[in-house]
């Protein structure tokens, strides 16, 4: 077994399917197969199922590609370790980022950033805020934005707050509700919703308002694009909860109303790994994020200052490397 062969599986694992992995790694589709293969020969055991139609992970080929995760991140880490004596001049940051970001413009940050460092690689991937959790902790993401449940809250990351935001009701123009300024949960009992899929932090706000009302939502459509939820809304398909800054920012026409009883909110919130020493790219594009996306001195919230000195320690740490 290989390093080679680790990266290939765990291409593999995150793209199920040859080409693209092939492609990911830089090399040929058939070359990529052939070490699979002679991994599996070296441990005796099938790790991939393979179809005309898709590449499924077998069990033994899931542990393998968590180790393989682990080991791949402390090489990464070890890389980017020994590159710190250069400063930031050069290593790469990955950065996660849930479907919608609402007024936190990630190209933004990301643009300054390549801007100040354009030996940098830079990669971002789009996935739900759990899932963004996991890849973190699993070494896969340096840092991601996302919003807090439950789970994302725990297991040793560092979370600093950058925006809460109102969630409201999206309706179709002509509908009986069009006209009222607010909504309760409990007037929606017996409409059909448009909401994004499952894993989505939306998605559990929605279950969790309308549990508290007494009632199950009947979820008619999915989507985590929240233009498109929007458009469906305007063409009548359902209503929706999304954040205000969906709701009126350019857009189909919809009618907008604040929802009471109960209200929600969503946060948009930096993550990291608390315990890792972060290289100094990764401390720059932090505190960079900070930066550019802080509010006004009267509206930082508690958790923030909370986990201020989080970041501080972060950056110490990456400095004194």
């Amino acid at each position: 077994m290989d390093l080679r062969q680790l990266r290939y599986l765990v291409a593999l694992a995150d793209e199920r399917h040859f080409t693209r992995a092939a492609a990911r790694e830089h090399v040929a589709q058939p070359a990529l197969s052939q070490q699979i293969r002679r991994l599996e020969d070296e441990l005796g055991l099938p790790l991939v199922e393979r179809t005309t139609r898709q590449v499924r992970i077998t069990d033994a080929g899931e542990l393998l590609v968590a180790r393989g995760r682990r080991i791949i991140a402390e090489l990464n880490a070890a890389h980017d370790e020994i590159e710190a004596v250069k400063g930031v001049e050069t290593g790469r940051v990955s950065v996660g980022a849930m479907h919608t970001m609402g007024p936190i413009d990630l190209s933004l940050v990301l643009a300054i950033f390549h801007q100040r460092h354009p030996a940098v690689d830079l990669t971002v991937r789009e996935e739900a805020s759990e899932d963004l959790a996991r890849m973190i902790r699993d070494g896969e993401l340096d840092l991601a934005f996302l919003s807090v449940t439950e789970r994302v809250e725990s297991h040793g990351l560092a979370l600093h707050q950058l925006v809460s935001e109102e969630l409201v009701v999206l309706l179709p123009p002509d509908h009986p509700l069009a006209a009222k300024e607010t909504v309760r949960m409990a007037d929606l009992r017996d409409e059909e919703f448009i909401s994004y899929r499952p894993g989505a932090r939306l998605r559990e706000l929605l279950l969790s308002a309308a549990h508290q009302a007494g009632f199950e939502p009947r979820i008619k459509l999915e989507s985590n694009e929240s233009q498109r939820i929007r458009r469906l809304v305007g063409r009548g398909m359902g209503v929706a909860i999304l954040p205000r800054s969906d709701a009126v920012s350019p857009g189909a026409e919809v009618a907008v109303a604040a929802l009471t009883e109960p209200p929600l909110s969503r946060d948009i919130t930096l993550a990291w790994r608390q315990e890792r020493r972060q290289p100094p790219a990764v401390a720059e594009f932090l505190a960079l994020a900070r930066e550019t996306f802080a509010p006004p001195a009267s509206e930082v919230p508690d958790q923030a200052a909370r986990t201020s000195a989080g970041l501080a320690s972060a950056q110490g740490r990456a400095a004194s490397i």
